[in-house]
C-alpha cells in the first residue's frame, strides 16, 4: 500500500510524542521483574513494545492497560512461570536480545520466535557472552531464531568486553547478571545507550578511556513508578522537517535528553541547525526536556565514528537531512545498520539513487551528493519504519512530493506518525 505525501509550506506548532521505544522496553521488563505493582506512565504505544509486553504475560505476569498508564504486577525472582507457548518477540530485536538474558537464569524451558526480518537478524553476539555464563542456549544453524533456552543451575558471573558497540548486547549480560551474587561486568570501548545501567541504578565508572558497568543480585529491581519521556528518534524526523522547512518553528515536549541518545541534535547542531533544549528535568536517572527547532541552512561535517553507535538508529532520517545540506553527505563506520529491520544501507541508497543524485554504497556507509530532481518518486518501505518515515519525511520536502510504499511498518514505533504531521504542518 502506497503513502502519498505532497509538499508542506511550512511546520509550527508544540507536539507531544509517545514514550521512548528503548526505556519503554526496560519499564516493562524491569516492572515484571519485581515482586509487586509497578506503574508506567507514557509507555510506547508501538508494535514492538507490545510485544515485549505480551512476552511477559506469557510468562505469568499481570499487564492492565489504564486511561494514561499500564500498571504490572511483578512477580520477583524467578518468579515466571513456563510458557505454555514459545514467546513471540515480533520485529524487536530488544525484546529478543534483552529477554534473552532474562530467560537463561528460569528453571523452565522456552523458545523465542519472531517475524520473518528479525528471524533473519544475527544472534550469536547474544549466544556467545550468555553461553559464557553457564547459560544454554541455542539458535538455528546460522545462529538466527528461533532461540531455545534451556534452565541451569547457576548463572556464571563474567568480564565481559563487548565486541561491538551494542547496548541490546550490553543489556542482556547485565539482565542475566542480575541473577547470580557474584559481579559481571560489561566492558565498552565506544559507550553505548545507558538506559538498563541508570534505570536499574547499576555501579558504571571509566577505566583507560573504557566504561565498565556491573550487575549482581544486590541490583534486582523492586517496584517502581516510571515515566517515559518521548523518544528523541521518533523526535528526529520532526526535527529535520522543521530545520528543512522555511519559515518553521516546532517544539517538542519531554523528549528524553540522555548523554548517549542526543548525538542526531549534536550532529544536527554542527551542521547548522537552530535547536535548543529548555525546562529539563529527570526521571529514574533519565534527564528529558522540551526540544525548540527552527528552519535553518545545513552544511554536512564529518562524523566521528565514536558517535556512531549513539546514532545508528537516527541515519536514515540523518541522510535525509545531509542530501539538503551544503557539501557532500558521507557516512562510515555504520555496518552495524546492515542487521537492522532491514540492510539499512542499501535501503538508503537505492531510495536516494531514485532522485538522480550520485550515491556510492560502502561496505560499511554510503556518500551522496549532486541535486534532486522533480519527479515523483515511489520510495520504498523495505518493511523497516525508519526507512518509511525517512523517505516520508524527504517527500514532503520535494517539490513535487513522492510516495513510500507499504508505510503500515512505522506501527512498529509510531503508528500514529501520519496524525502527528497532521498536528504540525500546514
Amino acid at each position: 500500500m502506497f503513502q502519498e505525501f505532497n509538499k508542506i509550506e511550512k511546520v509550527s506548532g508544540e507536539l507531544k510524542l509517545p514514550g521512548d521505544k528503548s526505556i519503554s522496553h526496560r519499564a516493562v521488563m524491569f516492572s515484571s521483574l519485581s515482586k509487586g505493582k509497578s506503574v508506567i506512565y507514557n509507555l510506547s504505544d508501538g508494535e514492538d513494545v507490545k510485544s515485549t509486553k505480551n512476552c511477559f504475560k506469557q510468562l505469568g505476569i499481570q499487564v492492565e492497560n489504564k486511561k494514561d498508564t499500564v500498571e504490572i504486577e511483578g512477580k520477583g525472582f524467578k518468579g515466571f512461570k513456563k510458557p505454555l507457548t514459545p514467546l513471540d518477540a515480533g520485529n524487536s530485536g530488544t525484546t529478543t536480545r534483552l529477554i534473552s538474558g532474562i530467560l537463561i537464569a528460569q528453571n523452565f524451558e522456552s523458545i523465542v520466535i519472531g517475524d520473518e526480518s528479525l528471524s533473519k537478524r544475527p544472534m550469536k553476539r547474544i549466544i556467545d557472552p550468555l553461553s559464557l555464563m553457564g547459560g544454554r542456549i541455542e539458535g538455528s544453524k546460522n545462529s538466527t531464531l528461533p532461540l531455545k533456552i534451556f534452565p541451569v543451575e547457576k548463572i556464571n558471573a563474567i568480564d565481559y568486553e563487548l565486541p561491538i558497540a551494542s547496548a541490546q548486547i550490553k543489556s542482556a549480560v547485565l539482565l542475566a547478571g542480575l541473577h547470580g551474587y557474584e559481579v559481571t561486568s560489561v566492558i565498552e570501548k565506544f559507550p553505548s545507550r545507558d538506559h538498563t545501567e541508570k534505570m536499574l541504578g547499576l555501579k558504571v565508572e571509566k577505566k583507560d578511556s573504557k566504561k565498565i558497568s556491573y550487575s549482581s543480585r544486590i541490583n534486582y529491581p523492586l517496584p517502581h513508578e516510571y515515566f517515559v519521556p518521548s523518544d528523541i528518534s521518533t523526535a528526529s524526523f520532526f526535527i529535520v522537517l522543521t530545520l528543512l522547512t522555511k519559515n518553521s518553528f516546532l517544539r517538542i515536549k519531554d523528549v528524553t535528553i540522555n548523554e548517549t541518545r542526543i548525538g542526531i541534535l549534536n550532529v544536527l547542531k554542527e551542521m547548522g541547525g537552530s535547536i535548543e533544549i529548555e525546562n529539563q528535568k529527570e526521571t529514574t536517572g533519565e534527564l528529558y526536556g522540551d526540544i525548540i527547532i527552527k528552519s535553518s541552512q545545513l552544511h554536512n561535517v564529518k562524523i566521528d565514528e565514536k558517535i556512531i553507535p549513539n546514532i545508528i538508529d537516527e541515519i536514515p532520517i540523518l541522510s535525509i537531512a545531509g542530501i539538503f545540506a551544503e557539501g557532500d553527505l558521507e557516512i562510515r563506520n555504520a555496518s552495524e545498520l546492515r542487521g537492522k529491520e532491514t540492510d539499512r544501507i542499501n535501503a538508503i541508497v537505492s531510495n536516494l539513487s531514485l532522485l538522480g543524485l550520485n550515491v556510492e554504497e560502502f561496505d560499511d556507509g554510503f556518500s551522496v551528493n549532486g541535486e534532486t530532481n522533480n519527479e515523483v518518486p515511489i520510495f520504498e518501505s523495505y518493511g523497516d519504519h525508519r526507512i518509511a518515515m525517512a523517505f516520508g519525511i524527504l517527500s514532503l520536502v520535494l517539490t513535487q512530493g513522492g510516495k513510500v510504499n507499504n508505510f503500515g511498518c512505522v506501527n512498529i514505533s509510531n503508528p500514529n506518525f501520519l496524525s502527528q504531521l497532521k498536528e504540525v504542518v500546514r
